[in-house]
């Protein structure tokens, strides 16, 4: 198995790590592994997010007219079908 060394991290990161750690009741290390197993693999999130998700969580950041479409062409997301289930 694999092993990792963290170098050169805050202090008060590591302080959070250990609280952490003893919140869950889990080793620094064990609590080290599960924050890097959520965070590539998703489990933090449990079920991975479709496209469609994503795209409805994301902020609103200003005027869109540079990618509006004449028309929509068929078989393709609608603004009326964009979120639907």
């Amino acid at each position: 198995m694999a092993q990792l060394l963290g170098r050169n991290l805050e202090e008060d990161l590591v302080r959070d790590l250990k609280k952490r750690a003893g919140e869950h009741g889990v080793s620094v290390e064990e609590e080290h592994r599960r924050i890097l197993r959520a965070a590539l693999r998703g489990e933090a999130a449990g079920k991975p997010k479709s496209f469609w998700q994503v795209l409805g969580e994301m902020p609103e950041v200003g005027d869109d007219t540079l990618f509006e479409r004449e028309r929509a062409l068929p078989g393709r997301a609608t603004e009326q079908n964009l979120f639907e289930d």
